[in-house]
């Protein structure tokens, strides 16, 4: 077999890997919500939060130590040592009877998360630079596997207890779970093949962690936080979102989320092959200039707003003849009132509307036989403005974002083969650890904004500052690396030379 073929055949034994281990990474999601739905235990919310959060947890705490592991041994012992290990506490998942139990299960399993460093160091090391980032697009895209989870596990739980009249089946899942781990890491043993980077100028443990101390591999992280982690946070929240802001049944609900989540998985392959053809900075500056301009847009709430409008005073003094919704007489003068221009707020609810309405209309503070006097008030200006923000056109934003932080995820990853190729498996898995924590934290952080404000689009305002703090960061690199390499250019670039030269 030659190395082309032998790359191909590792190509996709990652990428099958990687989504049998993303599909098990997520079960807690769809397991612990089917055990508290049947009432089988009853959790509190944060007892349930830390179920299903754990194992992201610890998948993204593990990158760093498994990435250093990888490019030392290579990426074909370590996946399968990862896959062998995380099956067995997958297995015991299905014994847990006490909370505990769950929370020890889960945060084992959890390890399979890590699989992502290692298969990031073990393509990257089969291909050359021009097709690096098309071939981590290709295995990124594994982590459909989540979604994998999302669709079928509901049914597989459904059909194991018998819909759902004998609940205590609900253990044969994990034991699938565990059993289609072991299978994969038989078939990644019998079809890859050993290789390992270059990895003579290394002698000891610090020198492996020498590359964390450039602040690029930082930078990388914090785009891996928002494309990544905002991605994880996001298909978490965006459920509760809809069912509380639009009024949506959970099923309904979980339908629209998926239209933000199903494409972003395999759409991780086409990141990494605009990041070949176009450059990985260049095509992160379209994800982020793009992300920032649609989270900022969707910082805008659902509202109906009541603002004091332009009101009637009078002319002159004199008494009040009539006060009614459409006149107010002072005297022998008549005011005529403005009554509401487009209905009630609730009509506005039918068709789609894009900007704000405003309505306006004035209603009259005097009585009938009131004395007033000059430049007195006679009835109140009251503006309303109502935006819809259609459920469509806020999908339609939803999806920009999505795709476009699938295309993201491959661009960063991009980066690190050509910045730290003999480091890929060590600088992989410290980005992917931010990125995690990000998955982890950004749903704490929501709760906490909507728990401090009571607006549900203090989300999008988290995501807008983080989008435009990685922008910002950036571009300055850029700045700073243009003049390093050219400033004869940056200068004329900067007072408009080469413009007016040409």
């Amino acid at each position: 077999m030659t190395d082309k073929s032998k790359a191909y055949t590792v190509l996709a034994m990652n990428t099958l890997a990687f989504t049998v281990c993303f599909a098990c990474w997520m079960l807690n999601g769809v397991l612990v919500t089917f055990l508290v739905e049947n009432e089988v235990y009853r959790w509190t919310e944060t007892q349930i939060g830390l179920l299903i959060g754990i194992p992201v947890l610890t998948g993204s705490v593990m990158r760093l130590p498994v990435g250093i592991l990888t490019d030392k041994y290579g990426g074909r012992p370590v996946y399968i040592l990862v896959m062998l290990a995380s099956a067995v506490p997958m297995y015991m998942l299905s014994m847990a009877s006490e909370y505990y139990e769950f929370l020890a299960a889960s945060f084992g399993f959890g390890v399979v998360g890590a699989s992502f460093a290692v298969g990031i160091a073990y393509t990257s090391v089969w291909f050359p630079k021009h097709q690096q980032g098309t071939a981590l697009g290709i295995f990124g895209a594994g982590n459909a596997g989540a979604a994998l989870t999302s669709l079928l596990a509901p049914s597989l739980l459904l059909h194991l207890t018998s819909q759902g009249t004998d609940l205590n089946q609900w253990r044969t899942a994990p034991k699938l779970y565990a059993a289609l781990l072991v299978a994969m890491a038989v078939l990644f043993y019998l079809f890859t093949h050993p290789k390992i980077a270059d990895q003579t100028h290394i002698t000891g443990f610090m020198q492996r962690l020498e590359p964390l101390r450039h602040m690029r591999v930082w930078r990388f992280g914090l785009y891996y936080f928002f494309v990544f982690g905002g991605f994880v946070a996001l298909s978490q929240w965006l459920i509760p979102y809809y069912v509380n802001a639009y009024s949506m049944s959970v099923a309904m609900a979980g339908a629209m989320a998926s239209i933000f989540s199903l494409p972003s998985g395999v759409i991780r392959a086409l990141g990494g092959w605009m990041s070949d053809r176009y450059g990985a900075r260049r095509v992160m500056y379209w994800v982020l200039g793009s992300c920032l301009i649609c989270c900022a847009l969707l910082i805008v709430p659902r509202m109906e707003v009541q603002l004091p409008g332009k009101g009637v005073m009078a002319a002159r003094g004199g008494v009040v003849g009539q006060a009614s919704d459409d006149v107010v007489t002072v005297g022998t003068r008549t005011y005529q009132l403005e009554s509401l221009t487009l209905g009630r707020l609730g009509d506005l609810e039918s068709g789609v509307l894009v900007l704000p309405s405003k309505s306006f209309e004035q209603r009259p503070v005097v009585k009938e036989g009131d004395k007033v006097v000059k430049r007195q008030l006679l009835a109140r200006g009251l503006t309303h403005i109502h935006f819809q923000a259609n459920v469509w056109i806020f999908t339609a934003f939803v999806f920009i974002i999505g795709f476009m932080m699938g295309i993201g995820k491959a661009a960063v990853y991009r980066h690190i083969p050509d910045y730290f190729p003999q480091s890929v498996g060590v600088v992989g898995g410290m980005v992917g650890v931010i990125g995690g924590l990000g998955g982890f934290f950004s749903p704490v952080i929501f709760g906490w904004l909507l728990e401090r404000t009571g607006i549900w689009t203090t989300a999008w305002m988290f995501l807008t500052a983080v989008a435009a703090a990685c922008l910002i960061w950036m571009h300055l690199v850029v700045q700073r690396m243009m003049r390093e390499e050219a400033p004869q250019l940056m200068r004329q670039m900067e007072t408009g030379q080469e413009a007016i030269r040409r």
